[in-house]
């Protein structure tokens, strides 16, 4: 392993953030509007949105869906992410705008968003961390002058840390497979918006993704192989013990 590379080859994306002054988002409306439009047209109105009252550089929302029989679990969906284009290496254009969802049990108790609402305010902070997980990693590209796509790791905690309420110690870009073929790219005049999943990881399975030769691929199909998909289960089979 080197500086630049994991056991298993991959690169490792080393960023911090940028020294600058706060930065007031510039929203893109037109492509803003086409992606609220285009989530709505696979999971129906949202019930609420996490608004930030302060932003800086970005404006992110996160979007909350109720269950309904053909989905029977809340959805969260980021807005505001593909404002802006990622640092994306040379080549990599088509992947510079992204948002992010994660799927949560129906009886999760996040409370009721909206715009007033505090943290405080929400049924049980430790509850709050998808929401949470979701505005960090849609702010981190833009911060960081870095990117996100399919198969990137990222850590949030380790296992004397966890993430609140879980074993879980960070996760992992992958397919949204619980939403339509269709749903995953999003084309608007030249630009295409890409909607990746986050999957909450164990340690176990964040090192095989690490030392592991393809280690995104191989980590994924294990997911597979064991049912698991953007739904959070902290109770979910560990795949890689």
């Amino acid at each position: 392993m080197t500086d630049n590379k994991t056991k298993g080859g991959q690169d490792i994306i080393r960023s911090t953030p940028e020294e600058r002054g706060w930065v007031i988002p510039e929203q893109d409306s037109e492509i803003r509007e086409a992606v609220e439009a285009h989530v709505e047209r696979f999971l129906g109105p949202s019930s609420s949105v996490w608004h930030e009252i302060v932003s800086d550089l970005v404006h992110i929302d996160v979007y909350k869906f109720e269950p309904t029989p053909e989905r029977p679990f809340l959805t969260l969906v980021t807005s505001g992410m593909s404002d802006l284009p990622m640092t994306v290496p040379e080549g990599m254009e088509g992947a510079a705008r992204a948002e992010l969802l994660i799927c949560l049990p129906p009886e999760w108790p996040l409370g009721q968003l909206g715009d007033s609402t505090t943290q405080g305010e929400l049924a049980d902070f430790n509850n709050y961390w998808p929401i949470q997980t979701l505005k960090f990693l849609a702010r981190l590209p833009h911060q960081n002058r870095t990117w996100l796509g399919w198969g990137h790791s990222i850590p949030l905690g380790d296992s004397e840390n966890p993430i609140a309420n879980t074993d879980f110690i960070g996760c992992v870009i992958g397919p949204a497979i619980t939403m339509p073929d269709e749903f995953v790219g999003l084309e608007i005049g030249d630009k295409v918006v890409w909607f990746y999943a986050i999957y909450p990881v164990f340690p176990e399975e964040m090192q095989f993704k690490i030392d592991t030769p393809n280690g995104g691929d191989a980590l994924f199909e294990l997911f597979e192989q064991a049912g698991v998909s953007e739904l959070v289960d902290v109770n979910r089979k560990n795949v890689c013990l």
